[in-house]
């Protein structure tokens, strides 16, 4: 009963602890959304603001850059005498129409401007290099003015319709008279074309509140006030555009790009979003840790009642994980006896297996032993009758090939008994072609019974490594004879040993043409009896290959290929004694 009244006591308490809590988190949460808030307003605001100031700047100067390039024309062309000589009265009209028209052409074509114009002191129009005025000439007469007050004009016009212009003159001036006036015209398209690669509406407006030059096709020719009205673009609007203005005072325009403040909006809702989700997560991990620090208070209150009862358990338990210590160390140590006995078996196996690869070579090597029997038998007999006819030099030719007979048998039973023997541990410059010469002779009757070809790189003459001689041999041994079991049947077995280069190794790769192993089986093929033959073979040859390698240092690995096996020997490089 008590238990009970004190976890009703504990229980008020926190529902008392979780309602502070949670109006505390409500305020905070309040006041950090409307922070955040404000700060995400103002500084998208602030980037919308430079966004928009620096494309203004760069479209100003692509404007101005456009608009430069022609500026200097009219004024030099005015200098000109051959331009002067245009408005001389000596010649006819018809003549030097013709003779405006073609220069008016060739300046055209030489700067790009969209149209090059001569127009006579009273406002007639000399020649033109296109037709795009129509009936009246545009901005000629503030180009006229210009020119009387001795000023390079320039104006905005439009021709044909919507075809927009920006005029520069100059007037043509001799001995202090006004004889002409020089016009070039520009276009706008590449500036548009510029312009459209923007995302921010831009547009220019000139004196008298239009608009001149946008990349918004519907926008031209349409007050200022309208599309402010359709966009809501106005400076310090809450919602639609933010429009940065800058003035070009030497055209009387004004430059404007518009940022998007649909962008403020995104952001505040982004930023309101995740305060209140940060601040929900917040307050469910509050709650969840007011929960567990209840339940803690709770189960301490339990626990207690039962500690006393855990004491003696823990006890009459720790006597008998004592004898169960002592019972699990005594088994421990047999089972590193048993470890040790199973690695003694392992060696012996593979010394048995060794033997056994030893018997099957010595019956293959019969045969190479029988062949030289013979020929001794047949030149012992032949000695004979040479002798007994007195051809000296016959019986010794033939002697001298029994002895060679006999040296080949005794390579061959001296190499097959140091195979069979148990080999020395230590480790020594060892010949790389030695050795393998070596696991040929014991080899090659196998591989030739199989119709398998061995080649050895003609690099390896003169590379030593760290190993032991008998042992190397037998690691050749046993790869070949894998390699020529798995050639059986082929018409074109081969098998081929190449020197690789490594970094301060020797690294050997032995290749063949079989069918390979599969690629989820290369994990495996270094393991004790594991044999991809069926049941047939004892599965040692390539662990024992594997545990020689690690006792000279070295490595062996089955490296992928798409068609056969190869396998890769890395030793370390010795120096020949």
């Amino acid at each position: 009963m008590d238990n009970w009244l004190a976890g009703r006591t504990i229980r008020r308490r926190f529902f008392r602890l979780r309602l502070g809590a949670g109006l505390v988190l409500l305020a905070v949460a309040s006041a950090g959304t409307f922070a955040a808030w404000s700060v995400a307003t103002s500084r998208t605001s602030d980037y919308l603001q430079r966004q928009a100031a620096e494309t203004l700047a760069v479209q100003s100067e692509v404007l101005n850059g456009v608009l430069e390039k022609y500026r200097l024309i009219p004024p030099l062309l005015a200098r000109q005498d051959e331009v002067a000589r245009l408005f001389a009265s000596l010649a006819s009209d018809a003549y030097r129409q013709t003779i405006a028209r073609a220069l008016a052409e060739e300046i055209t074509g030489l700067s790009g401007a969209r149209d090059v114009a001569f127009f006579s002191a009273d406002g007639a129009l000399l020649a033109a290099a296109r037709d795009i005025f129509g009936d009246e000439p545009a901005g000629r007469a503030e180009l006229l003015k210009a020119a009387r007050e001795n000023r390079l004009g320039r104006t905005t016009a439009l021709i044909r319709g919507k075809n927009r212009v920006y005029a520069f003159g100059a007037g043509v001036r001799r001995d202090g008279q006004l004889r002409g006036v020089v016009a070039v015209y520009v276009g706008f398209d590449a500036v548009e074309r510029t312009w459209a690669l923007s995302a921010n509406p831009i547009f220019v407006s000139d004196n008298t509140g239009t608009i001149f030059l946008s990349n918004r096709v519907d926008w031209l020719l349409k007050p200022v006030s309208e599309i402010e009205a359709k966009s809501g673009a106005a400076r310090g609007n809450a919602s639609g555009y933010i429009d940065v203005v800058r003035d070009l005072p030497l055209m009387g325009w004004q430059l404007h790009v518009l940022g998007d403040r649909s962008r403020i909006v995104a952001a505040q809702t982004t930023v309101v979003g995740f305060s209140l989700l940060i601040f929900l997560l917040v307050g469910v991990i509050a709650f969840f840790m007011i929960g567990r620090i209840e339940d803690r208070i709770l189960l301490r209150r339990r626990e207690r009642a039962q500690a006393l009862r855990l004491e003696r358990a823990v006890r009459d338990r720790t006597k008998e994980l004592s004898l169960a210590n002592r019972s699990l160390s005594h088994e421990i140590e047999e089972r590193i006896e048993a470890e040790r006995e199973l690695k003694r078996v392992q060696h012996e196996l593979i010394q048995a297996a060794k033997l056994a690869g030893v018997g099957q070579m010595a019956a293959a090597l019969s045969h190479e032993i029988n062949q030289p029997l013979a020929a001794i038998e047949t030149y012992a007999a032949n000695t004979k009758k040479a002798l007994a006819l007195g051809r000296q030099e016959i019986a010794e030719g033939n002697l001298d090939r029994i002895a060679a007979m006999v040296a080949r048998i005794s390579e061959l039973s001296g190499t097959l008994l140091s195979f069979s023997r148990k080999p020395a541990t230590s480790l020594q410059p060892v010949s790389v072609q030695a050795a393998l010469q070596e696991a040929l002779i014991l080899i090659r009757p196998k591989a030739d019974r199989a119709g398998v070809a061995i080649t050895v790189d003609p690099a390896l003459d003169g590379v030593m490594v760290e190993a032991g001689r008998i042992r190397l041999s037998q690691v050749f041994v046993n790869l070949f004879g894998n390699a020529i079991d798995a050639l059986e049947g082929r018409a074109d077995g081969r098998v081929a040993v190449e020197l690789k280069s490594a970094d301060g190794r020797v690294c050997l790769h032995v290749r063949d043409n079989g069918p390979g192993i599969a690629p989820e089986l290369a994990g495996e093929v270094f393991e004790p009896f594991f044999t991809t033959r069926d049941g047939q073979g004892s599965g040692l040859g390539l662990s024992i290959v594997y545990n020689i390698m690690q006792d000279f240092g070295g490595s062996v690995a089955l490296l992928p290929n798409e068609a056969g096996a190869v396998f890769e020997l890395r030793l370390k490089a010795a120096q020949a004694e």
